[in-house]
């Protein structure tokens, strides 16, 4: 495995880090609904945030955007705009599941829709089984997906140990929500392959490799920022029991930390896809299908460790933690398979 790839994998895993973190901040707020929190960390992470960080890479930012046509820029957009859905409906998906039966399924098909359907769609994924590079790829892929099943059996048996139940359990509604979250979800990997023109263009620009398809964000996370924002800003107008002004009301130490903490939670979040693009960069182009599969199995394993550091899974036993570590070994196992790979 050369320095390159090993290079992209370990940027995919400080993405994967920070998305396994993002929301310990968000916790810290309190008295605000879960609508205004969502929305304020959400305008950090997808508008704010990528606005700037294009100022300071692009000569001249408006000049860019204003090179592509609506027909270039839509697709990216409107993937975009699927990510968003994705992201409504992982909270659905807990809310009738629960996190770890929720998490497994909804990431295993996303993983799996993410990754395949590009080379699919691209004609490229029969070439996959005609060399030996191709075929350890889709071996680590497989052996990620089955890392992720390990690790949401070990969330699973956590959950009935502590007697944690999902919200409102409902198998019917939280399959659907969550198949529909697999699929949606992928948008994000859709959105890259479809912003290749904007990133090609930043590079002629005399940008860093590391950071040309971060330009892209503004247009892939502002699809993503009109569902997400749409669906809170309805929810706080027509539920009588959410009011924006009431949470915005509380005392002014309360909301000026309510409001540090949100923006922290959101400027996490969004380092996970700054890391990712880092990544991307890293992968050899015939594969860089596999950023996404990197991206949601590194994930799984930062979530069960950060888990584990922060003692959420002291008074489960010794078993559901050996099936966690299981999980994380079958995780770290799949990433190097798919490395050397890339690598053949």
């Amino acid at each position: 495995m050369n320095n390159a790839i090993l290079a992209g994998i370990l940027w995919h895993l400080v993405g994967a880090a920070s998305a396994a973190c993002f929301y310990a901040p968000f916790k810290k707020v309190r008295h605000w609904s879960w609508e205004t929190m969502w929305s304020v960390g959400g305008f950090m992470s997808w508008l704010i945030l990528p606005a700037v960080v294009s100022v300071i890479l692009l000569p001249d930012f408006w000049a860019y955007y204003r090179s592509f046509t609506l027909s270039q820029l839509m697709p990216v957009f409107l993937f975009g705009a699927m990510w968003g859905v994705g992201n409504v409906n992982y909270g659905l998906t807990m809310r009738y599941l629960g996190m770890s039966m929720g998490i497994g399924i909804a990431i295993g098909i996303t993983l799996v829709v993410g990754t395949l359907m590009t080379p699919l769609l691209q004609g490229r994924f029969v070439e996959l089984f005609s060399s030996t590079g191709g075929r350890l790829t889709l071996l680590g892929v497989l052996v990620a997906l089955v890392g992720v099943a390990i690790v949401s059996r070990a969330g699973l048996m956590k959950e009935r140990v502590l007697g944690i139940n999902a919200q409102e359990f409902s198998l019917k509604k939280g399959l659907v929500l969550a198949v529909l979250c697999g699929i949606f979800s992928a948008g994000m990997s859709f959105a890259m392959d479809a912003a290749k023109p904007m990133h090609d263009a930043a590079a002629a620009l005399g940008i860093n490799p590391l950071y040309t398809a971060l330009p892209s964000y503004v247009v892939i996370m502002g699809g993503g920022a009109l569902v997400n924002l749409a669906y809170c800003f309805i929810r706080l107008a027509l539920k009588p029991e959410l009011s924006l002004k009431a949470d915005l009301s509380v005392a002014k130490p309360l909301l000026i930390s309510n409001l540090l903490f949100a923006l922290l939670g959101g400027t996490m979040w969004y380092l996970q896809f700054f890391f990712y693009a880092w990544g991307h960069a890293r992968i050899p182009a015939q594969y860089d299908f596999v950023s996404w599969m990197l991206h949601m199995s590194l994930y799984v394993l930062c979530g069960g460790i950060v888990g584990l550091l922060l003692k959420e899974w002291k008074a489960v036993g010794r078993r559901p933690i050996g099936v966690l570590s299981l999980g994380c070994v079958v995780i770290i196992i799949a990433a190097n398979i798919v490395g050397l790979g890339m690598a053949s």
